[in-house]
């Protein structure tokens, strides 16, 4: 039999989500923390898990108690009421309002309460697991919570709990290094704090749960609790559930080789299909989407598309299966001219020269010049990467592919800086 222990990273009842379009104004609270808890604990119930353990910055600050207090009452009672224990800690944000939330709700077990550590022993069919808890007992605390402090094995499996800045000790809030969370004798730490999630694994049960749901550009990507299943032999398997109402995404748009600029509408159209095919992967759809959109490519008509799309209703988009309300929240032009190198090869000026040097890329690779070309280029990288201010980082051999691309992507940047100084000069 297995223990399944569900882990909410920030959730932050009370905020809600920035920049979103006049459309989806009045939904705001189902959009962001509100929304994603009651789904959490909708496929708590649904799949009945064991426990949920909340990892601090449960609410958003003490001006949300009301609020926070009705969202996190209803869905603990829900939970309870399932046999679902509910355990949590405080986070920089809730050191006031946590502890009064956890008072006022009979079975929120709160761990760690005054910076001093705390564990707990939960069993399910013979599967025992083991929480290690500490909460801040100020907004900020400047000293590692493992500073000075043994941390006892329980039964079973054992998982740490703790809302804490890592690898940044000059932190105010609760800094701790990769090093004592690794020597702490634990089996995974579940931590609270930043926003982006680890890659947790079965390999890898230790980093940051990240946001329950992203509130701003930001916090792009899946967002969603942890689901770790757990038996007698170990941690079997660790699932992120990808729940949140609100999808943040960042999209680009290849507009290289469009004919007219309505064309830049038909690949945005085709962009946001391919997301919400990508979406259609996640344990629950998200209500919405907020995409930021770059227009990338070779065009020359990049100005006559920034033209079309000022005109056009960006608030709302009909793409997809029509089950999320996309809609574009910022949208910016990065493409470039298109660039004949075979004309401007022609030329005997700087400009021809550097074209006729990006032209020998294009060429078979066992071409005598361009492995000429390859080998100088690669000779000064190495050059470069040789110097002691890199011997740092993991040493990695340079390729040819690699030297190809870097050469390709510098010409095309000094060539398109060439021929801008050529027109500001004419």
């Amino acid at each position: 039999m297995t223990y399944s222990l569900l882990a909410v990273g920030d959730l932050h009842l009370g905020a809600r989500p920035s920049r979103l379009p006049d459309e989806l104004i009045g939904r705001s609270a189902e959009l962001g923390t509100a929304g994603v808890w009651r789904r959490i604990v909708d496929q708590a119930l649904e799949q009945g898990v064991n426990a949920v353990v909340l990892a601090g910055d449960v609410v958003e600050d003490e001006d949300d108690f009301f609020e926070a207090y009705r969202e996190l009452a209803t869905g603990v009672e829900r939970l309870l009421a399932a046999g679902i224990r509910i355990l949590g800690v405080v986070g920089n944000h809730d050191v006031r309002v946590l502890p009064r939330l956890a008072d006022q709700l009979s079975g929120f077990e709160l761990l760690g309460r005054g910076g001093e550590w705390e564990a707990v022993t939960l069993e399910s069919a013979g599967t025992e697991l083991t929480l290690h808890g500490w909460s801040f007992p100020s907004p900020r605390f400047r000293d590692s919570p493992l500073k000075g402090t043994r941390l006892e094995r329980g039964p079973g499996i054992n998982l740490g709990v703790l809302h804490a800045d890592r690898d940044q000790p000059a932190s105010p809030y609760a800094p701790v290094s990769s090093a004592e969370l690794r020597d702490a004798g634990l089996d995974g730490w579940l931590l609270g704090h930043i926003h982006m999630p680890d890659a947790l694994s079965v390999e890898s049960p230790s980093g940051y749960l990240g946001s329950a749901t992203g509130l701003d550009p930001g916090e792009s990507g899946a967002r969603g609790p942890w689901l770790f299943e757990l038996s007698s032999g170990g941690i079997q398997r660790v699932t992120q559930w990808r729940l949140a109402p609100l999808h943040w995404a960042r999209l680009p748009v290849d507009l290289t080789g469009i004919a007219a600029p309505e064309d830049a509408r038909e690949r945005l159209v085709a962009a946001v299909q391919e997301l919400d095919e990508a979406l259609a992967e996640h344990r629950m759809l998200p209500e919405a989407a907020a995409l930021r959109v770059t227009f990338t490519g070779r065009t020359d008509l990049g100005a006559e598309v920034a033209r079309l799309m000022q005109r056009e209703s960006l608030g709302a988009l009909h793409a997809g299966s029509g089950r999320i309300h996309y809609f574009v929240e910022t949208l910016r032009y990065a493409t470039q001219p298109v660039i004949d190198l075979v004309e401007l090869a022609r030329r005997a000026d700087p400009v021809g020269l550097l074209a006729q040097r990006i032209r020998l890329l294009e060429r078979e690779s066992d071409d005598p010049e361009r492995q000429t070309l390859i080998r100088e280029a690669r000779q000064q990288l190495q050059q470069q990467a040789s110097r002691s201010h890199w011997q740092a980082l993991p040493a990695q051999g340079i390729t040819e592919a690699d030297v190809a691309d870097w050469l390709q992507r510098s010409g095309m940047a000094a060539l398109e800086r060439l021929l801008a100084q050529g027109r500001a000069a004419s």
